[in-house]
């Protein structure tokens, strides 16, 4: 199974890399311009010359049976056309691009192709995200702050306030009817946002501080009177009555705690046994972004 890797940064080299790397069956080929961190990467996992590529047109000559997109978001676009048109089952990072209209073009182009297009909510692969299908959840807050880092609205939801806003859609138990924006910027950076959703016998709270003093991410659902608490990934606490703590264990890699790697291998599988996947999901927390990034810029204009 040949598998293309293009883009070679910290995500590719620090998450995914050591996850496809090691996967039996996978003929793993590399694709980035840079020539010195391709031969750095290459020599890393021993791949012979014929499996490195500097231009995407080498890539797809070798004859991909699915690929892996890695690249800056700004070139999602043009890269993932690429793939869909030459028929290539495809993984791309969130988002699938900072424009809805392009998002809206390339899920349209998959199912007009034919062609898996998969986005890496990765999130909803985690261990502790995933249990918390199991636990009432009639109150859902998740919280994703980060130290001295006010952003442009659009490229701060859309490259991270988006994984608040699609943990919080993989959570709630029924249909949204009702959605709020909050935020605060200044001088045309976002300091905060906070997104409400509402529905039957719910509600689901999402904020992003960007000058919290802290870097943290913290999901909480309760109901029934009992509350889960899932710190930074790796700790689950169980509140009712006296707190039950779980903790990652020692040997946990990084990748499977934040579901990077459940993410990639169900992809994988789904390539192998010949599943078409669709973006359509997806592409609804695309919308909805849209929708917090254009009420953060009607309050700015407001403001």
């Amino acid at each position: 199974m040949k598998v293309g890797c293009i883009g070679l940064g910290d995500i590719a080299q620090k998450a995914y890399l050591p996850v496809l790397g090691t996967q039996p069956g996978v003929d793993l080929h590399l694709h980035t311009r840079t020539p010195a961190t391709l031969d750095r990467v290459g020599d890393s996992l021993h791949l012979p010359r014929e499996q490195r590529h500097t231009t995407l047109d080498s890539l797809l000559a070798a004859g991909l049976d699915a690929a892996f997109v890695h690249a800056p978001t700004t070139v999602h676009p043009e890269i993932v056309t690429r793939l869909l048109e030459a028929g290539v089952p495809t993984y791309v990072d969130k988002p699938l691009a900072y424009e809805l209209a392009d998002s809206e073009r390339l899920v349209a182009l998959a199912e007009r192709r034919g062609v898996s297009l998969f986005v890496g909510f990765n999130r909803r692969y985690a261990p502790g995200y995933a249990q918390c299908l199991d636990h009432p959840r009639e109150l859902i807050l998740m919280q994703k702050n980060r130290v001295g880092l006010p952003e442009e609205p659009r490229s701060m939801i859309l490259d991270d306030f988006i994984h608040v806003v699609d943990t919080l859609r993989f959570l709630v138990p029924g249909p949204v009817d009702e959605v709020t924006v909050r935020s605060r910027a200044e001088g045309g950076l976002l300091h905060h946002v906070v997104l409400q959703l509402g529905g039957d016998g719910f509600t689901a709270l999402g904020v992003m501080n960007r000058l919290s003093g802290s870097t943290e991410e913290i999901l909480e659902v309760s109901g029934q009177d009992t509350k889960r608490q899932v710190v930074n990934l790796a700790e689950v606490i169980d509140h009712k009555g006296q707190p039950t703590v779980r903790r990652r264990g020692d040997w946990v890699p990084v990748a499977r705690q934040r579901g990077i790697e459940q993410a990639a291998l169900a992809f994988l599988d789904a390539v192998r046994a010949g599943k078409l996947l669709s973006a359509r999901d997806a592409l609804a927390t695309h919308e909805l972004c849209e929708r917090v990034v254009r009420a953060v810029q009607d309050r700015c204009g407001a403001a």
